[in-house]
């Protein structure tokens, strides 16, 4: 990974990407166990992109190596809706538009702080498992390490997150290919941002090895 560009371009070099993408979108399909198979995809990506491997992992039920992010993404999306929630929804019980709005704009601002936190959630997840995902320490020290790099990685994933709702507009069947799609591109964006921030896989040891 020499440019966080290539993140965008490398799921193509694999001549199999086509297939790969596709059966693992089915897999997606099923509720819970779809969403942690697509996640532990995501982290075997970041494991071929870490050691110079540009090719996907074999689709599959990739369960034990998606189950920690999954709960660790899950966990830090509700804790950051609750606030302005529970603003939202005593201002409607009340008819405030104000306490609606201040729901609104507290739960905008902390979208935004998640945005900004997630390429170093994902990371430490990656390296340390859930507990690494819960090191709020490290998590805020590594994202403010080196802000605009961080802020330039939580755009893209954005960006990533985008492309892969662009399926919808084929009568969902798109979404078999964008949103693995947008997978692949977040797993090099994370790749491109350990490099940045953290000085890349040399002193993790090699990257696990990518096996079902």
């Amino acid at each position: 990974m020499t440019s966080v560009g290539d993140s965008f371009a490398w799921p193509f070099q694999d001549p199999g990407w086509f297939g790969k993408m596709v059966i693992q979108g089915l897999i997606f399909i099923i509720p819970i166990i779809g969403w942690i198979a697509m996640v532990g995809w995501f982290m075997m990506i970041i494991d071929n992109y870490r050691a110079g491997r540009r090719e996907l992992p074999p689709a599959g039920f990739h369960l034990e190596r998606g189950i920690g992010l999954f709960v660790v993404l899950l966990v830090y999306a509700i804790v950051f809706s609750i606030p302005g929630g529970l603003f939202a929804g005593v201002g409607s019980r009340n008819e405030s538009a104000g306490l609606v709005f201040l729901g609104q704009l507290i739960g905008f601002l902390l979208s935004l702080l998640l945005a900004f936190l997630s390429p170093s959630i994902i990371l430490h997840t990656y390296r340390a498992g859930i507990a690494g995902g819960f090191d709020i320490s490290s998590i805020w020290q590594t994202a403010s390490a080196r802000t605009a790099t961080t802020v330039v990685a939580g755009l893209l994933i954005y960006v990533a997150r985008i492309i892969g709702g662009l399926g919808f507009f084929l009568c969902c069947i798109g979404l078999l290919f964008t949103i693995p799609y947008s997978v692949a591109i977040t797993a090099g964006i994370i790749a491109w941002y350990e490099r940045e921030v953290a000085g890349g896989p040399a002193s993790l040891g090699p990257a696990a090895p990518t096996t079902t």
